[in-house]
């Protein structure tokens, strides 16, 4: 199976882990902007994590009486319980095509804000035993590479890295291939490929930029210019979404000037 092929697999991520943060109100805050007293649930990609969980923190404390729970999974994952019918108010994923399939089946409210981007980086732990120094090395013969899974975005974004890299000067016909030849265990997002390779269960894996700036137990291998892919991230308000007033208030938020500065303290880019 190609990586492309691979892309045309449907499959579940884990379900994510809900947090709920409570924070303080702080002088010149305002009430809630909707649905006072009620949780805000966003369902949001793993590759978020850290940024949302500042992010909720943030918005609760301008609006006091306000919580914001989140559930974090692959962003193909959340997307597959929204149409199974779980509840949520917000929807933010790391591409546009997940939104936008919700978007198509009438389970959201358009358009989709696209609200920050990243790139992509080969990572590998930090001793590097398999001595890998170039995207090239991926395709050596006994080479572990941990990936995740199929319909997940970061599959389809290394899958795109992966054909670029086949047309630099100094990559074999096949390379795309003998990378996935060399893919020992597919994991149900990016922040599980992450975690692979930081307790050296494998001997590389491609994560998002933004992942690999804030692990210490990585380091990242040099992609050549012109082959690296640009990452959007996408959010939208829920047909269904038991506090709309609040849900609207959030996304544009985190895609207004606030938002963005938290975001950019985690490495993500203000999408245009």
């Amino acid at each position: 199976m190609s990586w492309r092929s691979s892309l045309r697999v449907f499959a579940l991520g884990a379900s994510g882990l809900v947090l709920a943060v409570g924070c303080g109100s702080p002088a010149g805050s305002t009430g809630p902007p909707g649905d006072a007293g009620a949780p805000l649930t966003l369902f949001a990609a793993a590759s978020l994590r850290a940024p949302i969980e500042e992010a909720a923190r943030r918005f609760e404390a301008r609006h006091p009486g306000l919580t914001v729970q989140v559930s974090f999974a692959s962003s193909t994952a959340l997307r597959t319980q929204i149409e199974q019918g779980a509840a949520a108010d917000i929807f933010l994923s790391a591409d546009t095509a997940n939104p936008d399939a919700l978007l198509g089946a009438g389970l959201a409210n358009g358009p989709a804000i696209v609200f920050a981007r990243t790139s992509l980086a080969i990572v590998v732990p930090l001793d590097d035993r398999a001595g890998i120094v170039a995207p090239v090395d991926l395709a050596r013969p006994g080479i572990r590479v941990i990936a995740a899974g199929d319909g997940v975005p970061i599959t389809m974004y290394a899958a795109a890295l992966l054909d670029g890299l086949e047309l630099q000067a100094g990559y074999p016909p096949g390379f795309s291939e003998a990378v996935l030849a060399n893919v020992v265990t597919r994991e149900a997002d990016v922040r599980a490929v992450l975690t692979k390779v930081e307790l050296g269960e494998g001997d590389a894996g491609i994560v998002y930029a933004t992942d690999a700036l804030v692990s210490a137990k990585v380091r990242s291998i040099p992609i050549p210019p012109g082959a690296n892919v640009v990452v959007w991230y996408a959010g939208v308000v829920l047909a269904a979404a038991p506090h709309p007033g609040s849900a609207d208030a959030f996304l544009a938020w985190l895609a207004g000037p606030d938002g963005q500065a938290v975001l950019a303290e985690f490495g993500f880019e203000a999408a245009p």
